[in-house]
């Protein structure tokens, strides 16, 4: 499918919280470090799985929003409707933005959303670091863009406010859906840099926001480069562009 200008998001978002860095590093004391390098080219930090076995996650949680810094809580949970529920019913006061689930079932999407409050739930659909081959050998009988499409319609009649999908599904996913859902994209690479890493549904930070996205979530392309700061900065100039051309 070739984008469109109007999928692009139209959605009342400050452009530069539209890169969201994923803060993927042993202990807090190291994700406080890169917070500072970073400094204000980024607004917006994930903290996920890694950071929450250091033991000081929440601190660390309350620290960014010290600082003025939205988070999105990405700890992906999946377990059955009541545990969910009380897990999102103590998250949701801490001040974060975004949090994800698994699309266990019905029953626990429904349950999150009524749980929720001003905490927005975002779906996981498919891992951006799966192929069409991992689907097919974890017994879905589908391709990767039906199943991601059935997730997300699922999640959005259920009340969940979007979705982290990779950015090669938006297009389909805001033909069929609209575009009032939120939809967030990892797996956002150089081109060169596809085959090097874990992330095989990937696209760049140009074709994502072309697509549809409302955010990107980055991680290595700033993490590993010489200059963290200035790779952020040069991501920030690329989303300036999209939005101002397109506004």
């Amino acid at each position: 499918m070739t984008p469109s200008h109007n999928l692009i998001s139209e959605k009342k978002i400050p452009v530069r919280e539209r890169l969201i860095f994923a803060l993927d590093v042993p202990t807090a004391a190291e994700a406080k470090a890169l917070v500072e390098i970073l400094g204000d080219s980024v607004c917006f930090y994930k903290v996920g799985l890694e950071l929450f076995m250091d033991g000081h996650y929440f601190e660390l949680v309350d620290w960014l929003i010290a600082r003025n810094k939205k988070v999105f809580v990405d700890l992906k949970f999946f377990d059955v409707a009541e545990t969910v529920r009380r897990a999102v019913s103590r998250l949701k006061d801490i001040g974060a933005s975004f949090a994800t689930v698994h699309p266990v079932n019905d029953d626990m999407l429904r349950a999150v959303a009524e749980e929720k409050g001003a905490l927005k739930i975002l779906v996981v659909t498919v891992l951006t670091s799966l192929s069409q081959d991992d689907a097919w050998d974890l017994g879905f009988d589908c391709n990767v863009e039906d199943l991601v499409l059935s997730r997300a319609r699922r999640a959005i009649e259920l009340g969940c406010d979007g979705v982290i999908s990779s950015g090669l599904e938006v297009p389909k996913l805001r033909e069929r859906l609209g575009n009032q859902f939120l939809v967030v994209s990892p797996g956002i690479r150089p081109v060169d840099n596809r085959l090097t890493d874990d992330q095989k549904r990937v696209v760049d930070v140009k074709q994502a926001f072309l697509n549809g996205a409302d955010y990107i979530v980055v991680g290595r392309p700033i993490r590993n480069a010489a200059d963290p700061r200035q790779a952020a900065e040069d991501i920030q100039a690329t989303i300036a562009a999209v939005f101002n051309k397109n506004g």
